[in-house]
């Protein structure tokens, strides 16, 4: 049998994990508690030539990050207080400090490594934490108003005009002349983390996205996405993921 030594090695598409969340669902009648992604993130991925992997939030996580060319940190529940020092809110909700511990390492871990970053709401905010920020609990407490969560009867996103800082890679993927977010969150970032910059905000002074200054792609937005069509960002990634990927060693030859 004939085979071609110097057939090319089929490029491997990027690997990018999506750190899983944890939710209660209905299924088939029986309640379970899943982890689970949204499945925007993975379609958006997947079209733009990478191949998702769902990261579930257990020890050791952190180890699967050589294995990896990008990382994309979703939205989820509020982060615990006390990673920055603070007291619960009372409308602070959800907290698994076992969760953040995890996820705090992977996000760490991939910077380290200098892997691409989409850090996504709770992501975000996660971002800043771990480069010692802090955050607002009640965001509408400072704002006075809830244009960022409407409280409506259905889930409803808010939508808020964005100021993009000249210049920042955020700017160069949203290149529309008129952005907005669009958001259902109730905390946001504080103190800004040392080594973050900001890059976007809304009118009302929120911080609507952070990049990692030094990092080939570190982008924090605090806005929803994965839950519009909006897939910029999700591509963005992607191609970065493309570039940063570590080429498989040559193939040996067949004699």
């Amino acid at each position: 049998m004939n085979s071609d030594t110097n057939a090319p090695v089929p490029a491997r598409r990027p690997v990018i994990g999506i750190c899983a969340r944890t939710a209660p669902v209905t299924l088939q009648g029986s309640d379970l508690l899943v982890a689970l992604a949204l499945n925007a993130h993975v379609a958006f991925l997947s079209e733009a030539g990478c191949t998702p992997v769902l990261l579930p939030l257990v020890d050791g996580a952190e180890d699967l990050i050589g294995r990896l060319d990008a990382l994309l940190v979703p939205g989820g529940p509020d982060l615990d207080p006390a990673l920055y020092g603070a007291a619960a809110h009372p409308a602070t909700r959800a907290m698994s400090p076992d969760t953040d511990r995890v996820e705090l390492s992977l996000l760490r871990a991939a910077l380290d490594a200098k892997l691409p970053v989409l850090a996504i709401c709770r992501g975000m905010q996660a971002l800043n934490v771990l480069h010692g920020g802090t955050l607002h609990q009640h965001l509408s407490d400072v704002t006075g108003h809830d244009g960022h969560r409407p409280r409506t009867a259905s889930f409803t996103l808010g939508r808020q005009p964005l100021t993009l800082l000249p210049g920042s890679r955020i700017a160069a993927v949203l290149d529309g002349d008129e952005e907005h977010t669009a958001c259902h969150h109730h905390q946001a970032v504080d103190r800004i983390g040392s080594g973050l910059t900001v890059t976007a905000r809304a009118a009302d002074g929120t911080v609507e996205a952070v990049e990692v200054a030094g990092h080939p792609f570190a982008v924090g937005v605090q806005w929803e996405l994965g839950q519009t069509p909006d897939k910029r960002l999700h591509h963005a990634l992607a191609h970065a993921a493309a570039r940063s990927r570590k080429e498989p060693a040559a193939a040996l030859s067949i004699h």
